[in-house]
């Protein structure tokens, strides 16, 4: 594992969650698979690690008015509950299998955003 490597896909997660909310499942999982050879499971799982870290940029969002914590309280737990039952699923899921689902899924995400309003 690359020092370097590591801190700058950091940086583009951390740019891209900042600017856009976007970060963990768009960005750093496809560049820890790609750059640092980590399987699909692994990638996945260091990612929602990072989430956590994800307080200080939502920090910045909540001191300008833009943080609804009741929604986003509402929503974390279903968020918790969602995803132990997304984690036990994944984790039984051959990688190959896995790493096409989260393709396909970040392509729907793409078409949907590119051609529906």
């Amino acid at each position: 594992m690359e020092i370097i490597t590591c801190i700058a896909i950091g940086v583009a997660g951390g740019i891209l969650s900042g600017l856009m909310g976007v970060g963990g499942g768009i960005v750093l999982i496809p560049l820890m698979v790609i750059f640092l050879h980590m399987g699909q499971h692994q990638a996945q799982g260091t990612s929602l690690a990072i989430i956590m870290l994800s307080f200080v940029s939502m920090f910045v969002y909540y001191k300008k008015g833009h943080v609804n914590l009741t929604v986003a309280a509402l929503i974390g737990i279903g968020f918790i509950i969602g995803g132990l039952i997304g984690a036990h699923f994944a984790t039984s899921i051959p990688e190959h299998a896995l790493k096409k689902i989260f393709a396909v899924l970040m392509i729907v995400v793409a078409v949907k955003m590119l051609v529906f309003k």
